[in-house]
């Protein structure tokens, strides 16, 4: 088995959450259970659970981001999504984080928001963060 980074957050709505996570994924979940669903998509090595936490307040995770191969992915991966009915918010040729990017966003029924992203090239200093999201994944999709 491939390595994955494993993702656990608590969402208020189970229901909205899957839903959003499979649009967003393009597959199903792997495993539903009461209270809790887990996928493994293919847009990542990423195993993502979800548990019903009614109580959910934000938490310690700023944003969550998938970094892919190329532009072309990002694209790909854009149309996808768009595709699926999300709202996105796209960011080209942006410097964010010490490097230079291209990604799209979007916001999960919690308000964690992902990116999707490559890594164009690296910078020598960081990045001014005013404007753009950047690394804080502040904004509107």
């Amino acid at each position: 088995m491939e390595s994955k980074v494993h993702l656990h957050l608590h969402v208020r709505d189970l229901d909205a959450s899957c839903a959003f996570y499979e649009r967003f994924f393009g597959v199903p979940p792997v495993k539903v259970r009461p209270g809790y669903v887990k996928f493994l998509p293919p847009l990542g090595p990423v195993n993502l659970a979800l548990s019903e936490e009614p109580t959910v307040r934000g938490g310690p995770v700023g944003h969550a981001g998938i970094q892919v191969g190329s532009g072309e992915a990002v694209a790909r991966e854009l149309e996808r999504v768009r595709a699926a009915g999300l709202a996105v918010r796209v960011e080209s040729d942006v410097a964010c984080c010490h490097a230079n990017q291209d990604k799209f966003w979007v916001r999960d029924p919690d308000g964690l928001e992902w990116e999707v992203y490559v890594l164009n090239y690296d910078l020598p200093e960081p990045a001014p963060t005013a404007g753009a999201s950047c690394c804080t994944g502040i904004g509107s999709p």
